[in-house]
Formats: C-alpha cells, sequence, structure tokens
C-alpha cells in the first residue's frame, strides 16, 4: 500500500519534470529551433489550434525558421499568433511559407530569460511540494484508519521527504543546464 503510494508520488513528480523540460524547449536561446513556436496556438476557423497540427515547422538555416502551412489561406492568423505570443520574433509571408528570422540574443534580453527559467523552475519545486503534501496527507489518512502503524508512516515520510529531495535536485540541474545555454554567445 505505502509502495504503491510511493510509486505513484513518483510518477507524479517524474511527469511535473518532464512538463518542466518541455516548457523550456520552447524558450529561445539564440538558435532557431522548431520547438520555438510549435505550441503557439493559431485561431483555425475557430478554434485554438496548435501551429504544429497546422504547418510543418523546419530550420533550414540557423537562425531561420520556415513555417509552411498545409492551407495556405491560414498565413494570416499563424502570422498573427507568432506576433501575439509575444516571443520577440517577426514573422514574414510571401503568400505560401512563413519565415522568422531569429535575431542573436542581446545580453538583456539573456538575463530576462534566465528570470523566466528562474521562476519556473521555482513553480516547478512548489508544484513538487504541493505533491508531496497530497502524499503526506494520504499517508497521515492511512494511519489514521489504523492501516499502517506509526513507525511505517515515519518511514514513509522519510522515504518521500528523499523522493522529493532528488526530484527537487533534478529540478535544480535542469534549470541550471537552461541558463547556461541560454547565457552561452
Amino acid at each position: 500500500m505505502i509502495n504503491d503510494l510511493l510509486r505513484e508520488t513518483e510518477g507524479r513528480m517524474e511527469k511535473t519534470l518532464e512538463a518542466l523540460e518541455e516548457d523550456f524547449r520552447g524558450l529561445r536561446t539564440g538558435r532557431a529551433a522548431p520547438a520555438l513556436v510549435e505550441r503557439v496556438m493559431v485561431d483555425y476557423y475557430g478554434t485554438a489550434t496548435p501551429l504544429k497540427q497546422l504547418a510543418v515547422i523546419s530550420a533550414p538555416e540557423p537562425q531561420m525558421l520556415l513555417i509552411r502551412p498545409y492551407d495556405p489561406g491560414s498565413i494570416g492568423n499563424i502570422d498573427r499568433a507568432i506576433l501575439q505570443a509575444d516571443l520577440g520574433l517577426n514573422p514574414s509571408n510571401d503568400g505560401r511559407v512563413v519565415r522568422i528570422p531569429i535575431p542573436r540574443l542581446t545580453e538583456e534580453r539573456r538575463r530576462d530569460l534566465v528570470k523566466v527559467v528562474k521562476r519556473r523552475v521555482e513553480e516547478a519545486k512548489v508544484s513538487l511540494r504541493n505533491i508531496r503534501r497530497d502524499t503526506l496527507s494520504d499517508l497521515r489518512e492511512f494511519e489514521n484508519e489504523k492501516l499502517i502503524s506509526e513507525d511505517e508512516l515515519r518511514r514513509a515520510q522519510d522515504d518521500l521527504q528523499k523522493l522529493t529531495d532528488r526530484y527537487t535536485e533534478n529540478t535544480e540541474e535542469i534549470g541550471d543546464r537552461k541558463e547556461q545555454e541560454i547565457m552561452e554567445i
């Protein structure tokens, strides 16, 4: 029972790390990467649709993204959505494809991005702590219902804290790697 709960908790914590890494893929580092715009929501016939479902996104050059929509009529909406996404990108289109030059990051913009990274890492840590709190609550409930003993509760709390510490460390490592990638010139 305790092991099942800890396994479930570990799965939830793993999903938090995966979400953080996915979030960081969309942060600009000065190089063209399709992940920068894949999740931009485009108004497509009244429905908010992720850009990656509407077009082929490629990076033919290190400083250029190329977006080929499946439906050429959606180019204006794609342009608008990228501008509204506040990514600091200026798309241009020729009626068939959208080109997005990726400007080099200024020192000030790099520092702003590092602040964003730190904020998102902190949000992930809060999420991990919330997961820990929920699991602790379940463990105490098990003890109150006499399903586990006080000693088992203590051991489970220790195991839970070790698990939380490990995932918190991993979160910090992911954040540090992204900061280094952003600050790299």
